[in-house]
């Protein structure tokens, strides 16, 4: 399985669902707590966008919980979950 990275907050509640849509998949993920002006100059750096949650699946910039729930609904969840052949 590709390495999951989620910067999130403690408050937001979009970040909760994503954290539960992943945990549903059996999927581990690596959470950055954005509670400094370093980090999160580091999360708009990597991801381009200012909100929480913003989610990475590899080298792949997922986005926030909408785009992953979309990508459940869709089917392409599991596939992008699935371990890289080298």
């Amino acid at each position: 399985m590709p390495d999951i990275i989620m910067y999130t907050t403690s408050t937001c509640p979009y970040c909760r669902a994503a954290k539960q849509l992943l945990e549903s998949k059996g999927a581990p993920y690596t959470e950055i707590l954005v509670r400094t002006q370093i980090v999160k100059q580091e999360m708009v750096k990597r991801s381009g966008r200012h909100t929480v949650p913003q989610i990475f699946i590899g080298d792949q910039h997922i986005s926030g919980f909408d785009d992953l729930a979309r990508l459940d609904r869709e089917g392409r969840l599991t596939t992008a979950l699935r371990p890289r052949k080298a």
